[in-house]
C-alpha cells in the first residue's frame, strides 16, 4: 500500500480490534486488504468503486504532470469528492435499513482539500489528522520549479468547495498535525480543532538496536536516506555535501527509494565522483528498511517542503539520530535532542554547507548523536507509536458521546 493507504489501514487494523468499526474505502485497496487477513473481529469492510472514473483520469493527469507526484495528488481530488458522494449515497441506504454508527472518523485523505459530506449522515464527525497547506519555501526556487511548485496554489480552489460540502463549520472535531495546516482551517472554526500528527509508528517493525561502532578512520560514517525520488526531497544537496567530505573522512550512503529521477541523480553523483561510496537499493519493504536503519549512524532527510515526515520518526524508533531541514512537519518533528534540523534560510548553498558541518560533527562528537538517538527512540514510544494514537482517539470518541 502507498503512504497514505498505510494510515487508513492502521486506523483501521488498530481500531477493529478494539471497537466495533466498519471501514469505507477504495475497491483499489480490496486485494491488499483481503491478503492481510481482514476483516477483523466482528468489522465490516465496504469498497466503493471509482475506477471507471479514476483510472482514465490518473492517466490524463499523469501524462500532463509526469514529473510532479504532488502535482497529480493535488489534481486528483475529484476522485475523492466522487468517492465521498458515492460512499454518502450508501451509508445512507443502510441507515435506512437499520444499520447505525456513534462516530464517524475521516481518517484519509490527510491533505485539508478533502473536503467532506459526511455530516450528512446526522452523525458526530471527526476530521483528519489532516495534514497539508504548507507553503513553498522561497529560498529554493530550483527544486520547486522542478517540482512544478506554482501548481500548489490550485489547493485554495478547495476553500470554495468547503464553503459548498460546509464541511469544517459541521465536524465536531478536527485533527490538524501541524501549524500549517490549522492556518488553512477557518479561523471561526479553530474552537473544535486539536493537535494531533497524521503519521505514526509501528513499533513492533521499527524496533531499536545499539548505535554503531563510531565512525573513525578505519570505520566509514554510514548514511541512510530514504524517500521517494521528488525534487523537493533534496538528495543531491546529500550528494555534494558527501563529495566535500569524501577526502576528509571514510564515508558511506546507502540510498532506499525510486522514481523518475533516478537516470539524473545517479548521473550527478558518478560526476561528483562519489559513486562507488553509494549503495542504490531502490524500493525496499519495511523489515529491509529497519536493517539498513540499524546498520547507519543517521538517517539523513534534506527535503526542502515536507509535509510530515514519516521517515524520521520510523529512525527515532530505531534509536537513530536524524539530520533534516527546518521547514513544514520536521520543524516540528526535529530539534537537538533527537538530531539537526538545518535552517533553510540561505538556501541550496546554506544547506550543503550545514550538511558537511553536522556530519563531521558526527564523527567528532559520536557519544551526542547516539545520545539524540536514545532520545528519539524514548519520544517515540511516548508520542508517536500507533498504540498511543488509537489511545486518544479512543478517548476523544468517548468525550464526543459524552457530549
Amino acid at each position: 500500500m502507498e503512504a497514505v493507504s498505510q494510515i487508513g489501514w492502521q486506523w483501521y487494523s488498530r481500531l477493529a480490534i478494539r471497537v466495533p468499526t466498519t471501514l469505507i474505502t477504495h475497491i483499489r485497496n480490496q486485494d491488499d486488504i483481503i491478503k492481510a487477513g481482514a476483516p477483523f473481529a466482528d468489522s465490516k469492510i465496504i469498497f466503493i468503486d471509482t475506477e471507471w472514473f479514476a483510472k482514465r483520469y490518473y492517466k490524463l493527469i499523469c501524462k500532463l504532470f509526469p514529473n510532479s507526484e504532488h502535482a497529480r495528488d493535488l489534481l486528483f481530488a475529484p476522485d475523492f469528492y466522487l468517492f465521498d458522494w458515492l460512499a454518502i449515497r450508501q451509508l445512507k441506504s443502510l441507515q435506512r435499513a437499520g444499520t447505525n454508527w456513534d462516530i464517524i472518523h475521516s481518517v484519509t485523505p490527510v491533505s485539508p482539500m478533502a473536503f467532506t459530506r459526511l455530516h450528512k449522515l446526522k452523525k458526530p464527525v471527526i476530521l483528519g489528522p489532516w495534514n497539508g497547506g504548507l507553503k513553498n519555501p522561497t529560498t529554493f526556487p530550483e527544486i520547486m520549479r522542478e517540482d512544478s511548485g506554482w501548481l500548489y496554489s490550485v489547493r485554495y480552489l478547495g476553500f470554495l468547495v468547503n464553503i459548498l460540502f460546509g464541511t469544517t463549520k459541521n465536524a465536531t472535531t478536527i485533527l490538524t498535525a501541524t501549524e500549517a495546516t490549522l492556518k488553512v482551517v477557518p479561523t471561526k472554526h479553530h474552537d473544535h480543532c486539536r493537535f494531533l500528527i497524521e503519521n505514526g509508528v509501528d513499533l513492533d517493525i521499527f524496533t531499536p538496536a545499539p548505535w554503531p561502532e563510531p565512525p573513525s578512520d578505519t570505520n566509514p560514517l554510514n548514511i541512510l536516506f530514504v524517500a521517494r525520488f521528488q525534487p523537493f526531497k533534496g538528495l543531491p544537496m546529500l550528494l555534494e555535501a558527501i563529495a566535500r567530505l569524501q577526502p576528509k573522512i571514510p564515508i558511506k550512503l546507502t540510498v532506499i527509494g525510486d522514481g523518475y529521477l533516478r537516470e539524473k541523480w545517479h548521473d550527478i553523483a558518478k560526476k561528483l565522483n562519489i559513486n562507488q561510496l553509494i549503495n542504490w537499493m531502490g524500493s525496499r519493504l519495511p523489515a529491509e528498511i529497519v536493517q539498513q536503519l540499524h546498520i547507519s549512524h543517521v538517517l539523513c532527510l534534506p527535503s526542502v517542503r515536507e509535509s510530515g515526515g514519516a521517515v524520521l520518526l520510523e529512525a527515532m524508533a530505531c534509536a537513530r539520530p536524524v539530520l533534516t531541514i527546518k521547514y513544514g512537519g520536521p520543524a516540528e518533528i526535529v530539534n537537538d535532542e533527537v538530531g539537526y534540523a538545518i535552517p533553510p534560510e540561505g538556501g541550496t548553498s546554506a544547506v550543503i554547507d550545514a550538511l558537511v558541518k553536522a556530519l563531521q560533527d558526527i564523527v567528532i562528537h559520536p557519544t551526542v548523536w547516539k545520545k539524540r538517538g536514545e532520545v528519539g527512540r524514548q519520544k517515540t514510544l511516548q508520542l508517536y507509536g500507533w498504540e498511543t494514537k488509537i489511545d486518544q482517539a479512543l478517548a476523544l470518541y468517548q468525550e464526543v458521546l459524552e457530549k
